[in-house]
């Protein structure tokens, strides 16, 4: 490996390592929060926090995998090692879940009241202010980076923002009507959200790993893009993509006239390279020429 690689760092460490320091301070204040109250609720949105600051670390640890050149055993790169530790935070959310479940249960056969709850709520609501912020930035990273590690890592995010929210409601609506039983409830509808978030998140992870095609008008757009710079060829068939990590694979055969000389055919190559990359320059592009007997006129027709 390269030293220059090993010092170097991309955007997207900065942005992980940025969340893991930001996951600290929302821990310190969420943990201080419940155990200045004893609220289950609150408990559970501590929980969750451990798993941000878990999954702060995965995710710095899987794009600086990602950012490993391809070598001889994986000649398309290590992108997809972002998709696995999405998986990865995932099943972590799972099992701050079920550890919710629990301590909502034990507070339900318990009931307790809650001890200066104010002031777990304002720390509560600054450890919010923190992660609205940083979830803004999560969000805005993994779509410019095209990084599911870092998009997945600001959709849990916004999930605790939703969750802390409703708690902290909830915690004062405890409060001030003396229904102490919904500190326990709370924290198992916590619980539930936090449980929905995880599988959803590992099913759209599980479809990266599975070579998921891009959204449908970004397919379309290729298709436009092909047909228009593709002036002198017949058509384009057989047309694949694939997601791999900010990576996007595109394959398809292009037909020309059987006089056509290889040379003229690599031009028209070049300018339809030229013309996808001008827009998608994360697109990794392989085109199989044919002649016009391969044709299948169930393609892209050349404009």
């Amino acid at each position: 490996m390269p030293m220059c690689y090993r010092l170097g760092m991309t955007n997207g460490e900065r942005v992980a390592l940025g969340s893991l320091a930001a996951g600290c301070a929302v821990l310190g204040l969420k943990g201080a929060a419940w155990w200045l109250t004893g609220s289950a609720a609150l408990y559970s949105d501590a929980l969750e926090s451990i798993v941000n600051v878990a999954a702060s670390l995965i995710a710095w640890g899987a794009l600086r995998f990602a950012a490993r050149p391809a070598d001889a055993n994986h000649p398309y790169g290590h992108d997809k090692a972002e998709f696995f530790a999405a998986v990865i935070e995932g099943v972590l959310i799972i099992v701050a879940a079920l550890l919710i479940f629990n301590e909502a249960w034990h507070a339900f056969i318990r009931v307790r009241a809650l001890d200066t709850p104010f002031r777990g709520v304002a720390l509560n609501a600054a450890a919010t202010l923190i992660n609205a912020a940083w979830c803004w930035v999560l969000i805005g990273a993994g779509r410019r980076l095209r990084s599911p590690a870092l998009a997945a890592d600001g959709r849990h995010l916004l999930a605790d923002v939703v969750t802390s929210i409703g708690i902290a409601a909830g915690v004062l609506l405890t409060v001030f009507t003396g229904a102490l039983i919904l500190d326990p409830l709370l924290a198992a509808a916590t619980g539930l959200y936090v449980l929905w978030s995880a599988i959803s998140m590992i099913s759209s992870s599980v479809n990266g790993l599975m070579d998921s095609a891009p959204e449908p008008a970004v397919v379309k757009r290729i298709t436009e893009l092909v047909a228009n710079s593709a002036a002198g060829a017949i058509e384009a068939h057989d047309l694949r993509t694939r997601h791999a990590g900010r990576l996007t694979f595109l394959e398809f055969h292009l037909v020309v006239p059987g006089s056509m000389t290889v040379a003229a055919a690599h031009q028209i190559c070049d300018r339809i390279e030229d013309a996808l990359k001008a827009e998608m320059g994360h697109l990794m592009i392989t085109i199989h020429v044919e002649p016009e007997e391969k044709a299948k006129h169930a393609g892209v027709l050349v404009a």
